[in-house]
Formats: structure tokens, C-alpha cells, sequence
């Protein structure tokens, strides 16, 4: 989870909800050249292009006016995708039952990665299993976290 500083956070996330969407996660990688700011969004009804060039266009002026990255970036909004990435407990909550990969700062029961389906959620801690192992993962201890897509053929 390459997570926006929490300044760029505070300025965009109520822009994106204002405008009637959900706003999944902010990433920021800082570049002096060629930096990426990236906007997931979300809502019931699915996202579509103009969704995007709409909370686009807002960001911007807001961006253009408050100036809070420095150098040169490029802003990119989007829907989540199938693999949708965790930035949140809630969202670990809201797809209980579904398959997550999970990427941790360190080992846990000496693995760093785990690909598990999201059995509970207990305050930070989420349980994960993995065919007959179970992992309780501490949130804080998640470097990246993405649904895994189930494709059914």
C-alpha cells in the first residue's frame, strides 16, 4: 500500500465523496520527473469514464489551487478493478468470504506473503485461511492487500 500522505488524503478523499463516490484509496508514488498520484474510486452501479473525467476535473482545480505536490506528477482516477486494492479495515469487513493477497512488512508464521479468504475481522486483526492454515493479521503489519478475481468459466 504505497498510501498518499495523509495531507493528500484529507484534501482529496472529500472531493471524491462529495461528488457522490466512494472513495477506495489514494496512492502516491513522488518522482521528481515523472510522479503518479492515483485515485480509486467506486460506487454501486459500477464506475464508467465519465465517472473518472468527472472526479479528474475536480481534483485538479483543487490540486491547481492548494498545490500540495511538489515537482512534476501525473494524476490518474479509476475504478478499482477486479483486483481491488485494501486501504481500510472496513473494506477488509465489507468482502468477508472473499480471497485476498496479502503482503506483510514481516513474516508471520514465516511467510510474507499470504493468499487466504477473509474469515473475520476483529478490531486490527484480520483472520485469514488458507486451506487448513489460519493467520491473524494485524492490519498494521500489511505492506499491500488485493482481492484476488474469481473467474468462473
Amino acid at each position: 500500500m504505497k498510501l498518499a500522505p495523509e495531507h493528500l488524503i484529507n484534501l482529496i478523499e472529500p472531493i471524491v465523496e462529495g461528488l457522490g463516490y466512494e472513495c477506495v484509496g489514494i496512492d502516491y508514488s513522488p518522482h521528481p520527473k515523472h510522479g503518479c498520484l492515483r485515485i480509486y474510486i467506486d460506487k454501486e452501479a459500477g464506475v464508467l469514464l465519465d465517472d473518472c473525467t468527472k472526479v479528474s476535473h475536480q481534483v485538479s482545480g483543487v490540486l491547481d489551487v492548494e498545490d500540495p505536490i511538489q515537482g512534476n506528477y501525473h494524476l490518474e482516477v479509476s475504478s478499482p478493478g477486479e483486483d481491488r486494492p485494501f486501504y481500510k479495515i472496513s473494506q477488509f469487513e465489507h468482502f468477508i468470504g472473499s480471497t485476498v493477497l496479502v503482503n506483510l512488512f514481516m513474516p508471520i508464521q514465516g511467510r510474507k506473503k499470504i493468499k487466504g479468504v477473509i474469515d473475520k475481522v476483529e478490531g486490527e486483526i484480520i483472520t485469514l485461511k488458507e486451506a487448513d492454515e489460519v493467520y491473524a493479521v494485524p492490519f498494521s503489519a500489511m505492506s499491500k492487500a488485493r482481492m484476488v478475481p474469481e473467474f468462473n468459466l
